[in-house]
């Protein structure tokens, strides 16, 4: 079987190869961290580099295109070293020649909810797309069983979480490379211009638990966001999720949703401020609301890094573009636990709902098209909260080189 997949792989390759218009390039991502983790722990520090070949080509005419990239990643943290191969973005899409703009996608491919935080990253499978009147829909199957855990990033149970903590290992390689089985299935629907303002954007997201575990985990999502421009230099953002899930023979009920203004500055520097609320539900008792859960966890926060279940979270983040290449960002968030029991972050086993306050601030510098550097850091402060209010601050300072190579 596996011989059988690399044949199909270079004969995938083949044909564009053999093709003048063929591109191909290469990036070189470094980077650089140092952190503090609060009290009883060492300063913890981590390099990595990461090497990505890319190859795009046309085929079949202009009917059809090919995007295959890999990475190599070298990491030295918590005083180990790791060496890690991926395959990245690596799809076949099929244009439809017809005024609806379909296209069939198959591979590793990029899909994102509407709302960005339950479902969002590369998948394995295929998808359909087609315009529909001013509006785009689109269907898609994936599995996950076969993408690399730590950028998968799929921590639905506990069984999962602690498969995602163990460090990659040659000599135990599948038990320890792979992400958690589930099938993924979208139907999604956008419109950027509903009646000329309203940008709307809605899907219907089902993942089912293929791990074989006695307690699988299956849920489904039912999403909405709407982006509304508000006079001259306003815009408000609302986005609402529904989760219906099936767990060791019970049911339950999630709920997600977030609220954001954006605000334009009338300078003469290109600026903007944002204010953004994020709610997801804990355990009710006595009522079937239970933890939200999304498929795959995007950290909340820069230094704290919560996973958005049984937590909020409201910030207020200033962005301006100093120089034509050079921007930075400045964000402030506040977390709260949605109750006492859902929240599995840190810190874990303590009363109170406040966990604390963070500042973070990131400067990003493009001197070159081919060069962009980032250069960010903060620090969570628990002493703003009543959760762990004597712990002392927890930091983090990152360095990051993203350089493309033809």
């Amino acid at each position: 079987m596996k011989l059988l997949k690399v044949k199909l792989g270079l004969f995938l390759l083949l044909p564009a190869l053999s093709l003048g218009a063929m591109d191909m390039g290469l990036f070189v991502d470094g980077t650089a961290s140092l952190e503090s983790l609060g009290s009883g722990n060492e300063n913890r520090y981590a390099v990595s580099g990461t090497l990505i070949p890319w190859v795009s080509s046309p085929l079949l005419g202009e009917n059809a295109l090919l995007y295959a990239s890999a990475g190599l990643t070298a990491a030295y943290e918590n005083k180990e070293f790791t060496l890690v191969p991926e395959l990245l973005r690596t799809e076949f899409t099929w244009f439809f020649n017809n005024k609806a703009g379909a296209e069939l996608k198959a591979g590793r491919m990029q899909y994102s909810d509407p709302l960005g935080f339950i479902a969002a990253g590369l998948f394995d499978g295929v998808s359909f797309s087609m315009d529909w009147g001013n509006a785009e829909v689109y269907a898609g199957a994936w599995y996950t069983g076969l993408l690399y855990k730590k950028n998968a990033n799929i921590t639905m149970t506990g069984t999962e979480l602690l498969s995602y903590a163990l460090p990659l290992a040659y000599d135990d390689f599948f038990d320890t490379y792979f992400a958690p089985r589930r099938m993924v299935l979208a139907l999604g629907y956008e419109n950027p211009t509903l009646t000329e303002l309203i940008r709307l954007k809605l899907a219907l997201i089902a993942q089912f638990d293929l791990n074989g575990e006695e307690t699988q985990y299956h849920s489904q999502y039912l999403v909405g966001k709407l982006s509304i421009p508000l006079g001259r230099f306003f815009v408000g953002e609302a986005g609402l999720c529904f989760e219906a899930a099936q767990n060791a023979g019970t049911a339950k009920l999630g709920l997600a949703g977030e609220l954001g203004l954006g605000y334009f500055l009338p300078t003469a520097i290109q600026d903007k401020i944002a204010l953004l609320g994020r709610f997801s539900s804990g355990t009710v008792e006595g009522a079937p609301i239970g933890t939200f859960t999304p498929i795959t966890t995007e950290s909340q926060g820069k230094i704290l890094k919560a996973k958005l279940s049984g937590l909020s979270m409201i910030s207020l983040t200033y962005t301006a573009r100093l120089l034509e290449t050079l921007s930075v960002t400045v964000e402030n968030s506040y977390f709260v636990r949605s109750d006492l029991a859902s929240y599995q972050g840190w810190p874990a086993g303590k009363e109170g709902y406040f966990l604390g306050d963070e500042l973070a601030a990131s400067l990003l510098w493009r001197p070159l098209s081919d060069l962009q550097i980032n250069l960010g850091g903060g620090v969570f402060l628990p002493s703003l909260g009543n959760v762990a209010k004597n712990e002392p601050a927890r930091w983090r300072i990152e360095l990051s080189v993203l350089l493309a190579l033809y």
